[in-house]
């Protein structure tokens, strides 16, 4: 940077894709508080291909406007952000639904040293027809909490568009999705790499276009909760696949000796040890690709390494996964060679299916157990060759 952009303080981004009848106005305000509280800044605008002169209402302004060719409010919005100048981003929809005019509270937070100010419109007030009814009680809310739960995060309004961050950090957090979900990406990396998070209260107007609105509720709703559970291996695979084994275990261990009379007159059998098998073996399979998702997203920079994760790794060796693997295996044959023996001695013919299979099928589930973790060993290995 040269010395003209190191005194710049405040980049305010805008993304704009046809926003001919608000992006002045949010322009306007923007200088407007940039020039009552003296502070030195700029406009930054990423446009994603506008063909209703949004661009040149913009640079008639002041403000400088970046060429996104590639689609998507994530990509728009860091186009503008790898452009700007200051030591802190403000960021914010160009629609006029958030007062630019009214930044003091996130400048102060950045300031203080927070590393991402996120504005809550809860704690703000959401004015009349500004939120859609779906979008006010259920999916801010419901993704607000999924992302509390998940990863810890202090955020209470998980997707306001007005946050505030110091430029830099967008180098550590490395976001990568270019759709609506990119507001997300930014709190979970941020609340992941432990980044210091505020809140402070804003405002949301009805916005003010005539148009409809870019963002669609049922598909960017999917697109922000896949992207909550791909980030989150724990409650994507393993605590469900942990759930499963525990339950297909407790049915297995009260049906193997003999039929279950939990209901009055209604049995517990072999049809049930069969699925309880599965559960077991279903749900190794989801707790193993939670293992193998989150080695692979360490490896590839998505998420930071965890002293815990690094002291099991060093204890579950390949060999360790292998001997236990053998171990299964072995059990699940022997239970196999010996269902053969009872076979054996009935000279092959006919025999008590439901005693003979509280035999066989804890053997097979055992045997698949046994070699899924050799295999699942072997592939962790692989994951963890670049880091040892």
């Amino acid at each position: 940077m040269n010395p003209e952009e190191i005194q710049i303080e405040l980049s305010i981004v805008m993304p704009c894709l046809n926003e001919a009848e608000t992006i002045e106005t949010c322009i306007k305000k923007a200088f407007g508080w940039l020039q009552a509280n003296n502070v030195k800044g700029e406009v930054v605008i990423g446009d994603n291909g506008s063909t209703d002169g949004s661009q040149r209402m913009a640079e008639a302004l002041g403000a400088r406007v970046i060429a996104v060719p590639r689609k998507g409010y994530g990509s728009a919005l860091m186009g503008a952000i790898e452009a700007s100048k200051g030591r802190y981003v403000i960021m914010g929809d160009s629609d006029d639904s958030y007062d630019f005019g009214n930044l003091t509270l996130f400048v102060e937070a950045l300031r203080k040293g927070y590393d991402l100010v996120m504005g809550n419109r809860f704690m703000g007030g959401v004015q009349k027809g500004a939120m859609p009814f779906l979008h006010r009680y259920l999916g801010n809310p419901v993704l607000s909490f999924i992302g509390r739960l998940f990863f810890k995060c202090p955020a209470g309004d998980f997707h306001c568009g007005l946050r505030g961050f110091r430029q830099d950090i967008v180098s550590v957090l490395d976001l990568k999705t270019t759709g609506m979900e990119f507001a997300s990406e930014m709190v979970v990396k941020a609340t992941i790499f432990k980044l210091k998070i505020t809140e402070v209260p804003t405002i949301l107007s009805k916005d003010g276009r005539t148009r409809p609105p870019h963002l669609r509720t049922w598909r960017d709703g999917w697109r922000h909760l896949r992207f909550l559970l791909i980030y989150s291996p724990r409650w994507l695979f393993v605590i469900p696949g942990i759930v499963l084994m525990i339950a297909g275990i407790i049915l297995s261990l009260l049906i193997i000796k003999g039929p279950v009379d939990l209901f009055s007159h209604i049995y517990f059998d072999t049809n049930t040890l069969l699925y309880a098998g599965a559960f077991i073996i279903v749900g190794f399979q989801a707790v193993s690709f939670g293992i193998f998702t989150r080695a692979y997203a360490v490896q590839a920079g998505f998420l930071p390494v965890k002293d815990s994760l690094t002291k099991a790794f060093e204890i579950v060796t390949l060999e360790t996964g292998l001997i236990i693997g053998l171990i299964i295996f072995i059990a699940g044959l022997s239970g196999t060679f010996y269902s053969l023996h009872i076979w054996e001695e009935s000279h092959f013919g006919q025999l008590d299916y439901p005693r003979i299979l509280r035999i066989v099928i804890p053997s097979v589930v055992a045997i698949i157990i046994g070699l899924q973790t050799i295999l699942s060993s072997f592939f962790l290995s692989v994951l963890s060759v670049n880091k040892k």
